[in-house]
């Protein structure tokens, strides 16, 4: 898929429509199934699980957005590429988690993860919940807290996080933007030390290597690895507020 320039949305209301799964042919699904063996290859730690696939997005004047979606797996990622294959894009949570001073917590993506060395805001993936049930704003919330949980330690509870803008990213992702009330720097960081050392001796990997708390743009522009598509746009939105 083509990159496209990350955008932000302002949105008042938010429509979802559930479709049936894109047709693949044969030769399709046979080169994306390949192409997972191969990822699973170089690394094992991936899942393919159920995601939220978007399939259409439709805006209109008034500040309305109604997506379309679909479940599918993680492996629809690698239908990108394929000749004459559906154009399959994810859809995902994120949560700005404030400090006391205003500052926002991002996270390194470890090496095992699909976006290593990729700094971003905590969230993932949106999963859909069981089969047949919907999707609406506070499913979009309690699984932004879930992953706040997961990845920095976090015991928001999803009520307390805040619905923010709709960004959507240069590989045409739409993420739903909440933002957490602040807490100490000091809490933060160590919740997310407790979580990953929790994680490590389970014998699970932290998402995160590594968490910082930026207070500007440029702190964000300094940050050694790449970053995010839309979390410029995000954070400078946080940032004027």
């Amino acid at each position: 898929m083509t990159s496209v320039p990350a955008e932000l949305w302002d949105v008042s209301r938010l429509r979802f429509e559930e479709t049936p799964p894109p047709a693949l042919t044969t030769g399709q699904r046979t080169a994306m199934d390949r192409r997972w063996a191969v990822g699973v290859r170089a690394n094992p730690t991936l899942f393919d699980g159920p995601v939220a696939a978007l399939t259409g997005l439709v805006r209109d004047d008034a500040g309305g957005l109604s997506v379309s979606w679909t479940r599918l797996t993680y492996r629809c990622r690698y239908l990108r590429g394929i000749p004459d294959a559906p154009v399959v894009s994810g859809l995902f949570v994120a949560v700005l988690h404030p400090d006391g001073d205003g500052r926002l917590l991002v996270g390194r993506m470890s090496l095992t993860t699909s976006v290593p060395g990729r700094w971003q805001p905590p969230g993932g993936t949106l999963e859909p919940s069981v089969e047949g049930a919907a999707l609406d704003l506070d499913v979009l919330r309690r699984h932004a807290a879930r992953e706040l949980a997961e990845e920095t330690g976090s015991d928001t509870p999803a009520d307390d996080l805040v619905p923010g803008p709709v960004v959507r990213d240069s590989r045409g992702g739409v993420g739903f933007l909440f933002t957490a009330p602040p807490r100490p720097a000091r809490e933060l960081r160590e919740r997310q030390a407790e979580s990953a050392s929790a994680d490590t001796a389970s014998g699970a990997n932290p998402e995160f290597d590594r968490v910082e708390l930026i207070g500007s743009q440029s702190e964000l522009r300094s940050l050694q690895g790449p970053v995010a598509s839309y979390l410029e746009l995000a954070a400078g939105r946080f940032f004027e507020a």
